[in-house]
């Protein structure tokens, strides 16, 4: 492995974002080969002694970035006692991996697992904003002003006001009609409440993108690794992050 800046090595490492990572160096808690450590200095972690508050780092994760297409009646997480099926029981090896973009036991879709800290910090913030797009099949054709209403913004009955979102007729379907959703938030089961709320009833929910990574032809229940550039255009969220700050 080559020499990386150590606020990256501390990242990978599962200590935090890199931003939280540079802090534990300038408050002097990290030491390299046993001399307190500068703000861009880099290292090698199999080759260096690198130690924060004296206790040696683990060796950085290799970074995994997996598409997974969830299907209908799984759950994201596991719950003490509930037998039903996981995300983590689906994919091997995955339970080092964190789920960016949960979705709830009936809905269906795109999930990004990882064990970039960072990259799921940037992801998962609901400060950073970052658009969801759905395609959401409903019993009944909406009106002018149903949609309207979604798209301005509700307030639910747990009193969190919605943000403004995109919502349109993409087809019909019988008596019913599948909407496109793009949103900038993701509070829990915000979809199908927001339809409960103005007289529509949620048949299916399938999520198709986050941010630049779509779903795209990957069928229910499959798994696919991140390509080179899919990953890249991700991570430039997190070039974007740190030129806001």
């Amino acid at each position: 492995m080559t020499e990386e800046r150590l606020q990256k090595i501390l990242a990978q490492a599962g200590f935090g974002s890199r931003r939280a990572c540079e802090e534990y160096i300038i408050s002097g808690r990290i030491l390299v080969n046993g001399k307190k450590a500068e703000l861009g200095q880099k290292a090698d972690p199999y080759k260096d002694s690198i130690l924060l508050d004296g206790v040696k780092i683990p060796m950085p994760n290799v970074a995994r970035y997996l598409a997974y297409n969830k299907p209908r009646f799984v759950l994201c997480d596991k719950v003490e006692g509930d037998t039903r099926r996981t995300v983590y029981d689906l994919i091997p090896d995955s339970k080092d991996l964190a789920i960016v973009g949960r979705l709830d036991f009936e809905s269906e879709g795109l999930l990004l697992l990882t064990n970039d800290g960072e990259l799921t910090n940037v992801l998962t913030h609901p400060r950073y904003r970052h658009e969801k797009e759905y395609r959401v099949l409903v019993s009944t054709r909406p009106d002018s002003k149903q949609l309207e209403v979604w798209r301005r913004g509700i307030v639910l009955e747990d009193g969190h006001r919605t943000q403004p979102a995109s919502v349109s007729i993409d087809s019909t379907s019988g008596k019913g009609a599948w909407l496109r959703v793009v949103m900038k938030e993701g509070h829990k089961r915000q979809i199908r409440e927001i339809a409960k709320t103005i007289g529509l009833y949620v048949v299916r929910l399938v999520r198709v993108r986050i941010g630049s990574l779509e779903l795209g032809t990957l069928k229910s229940g499959e798994i696919r690794e991140l390509s080179k550039t899919e990953i890249e255009r991700l991570k430039l969220l997190i070039k974007k992050k740190k030129l806001a700050e």
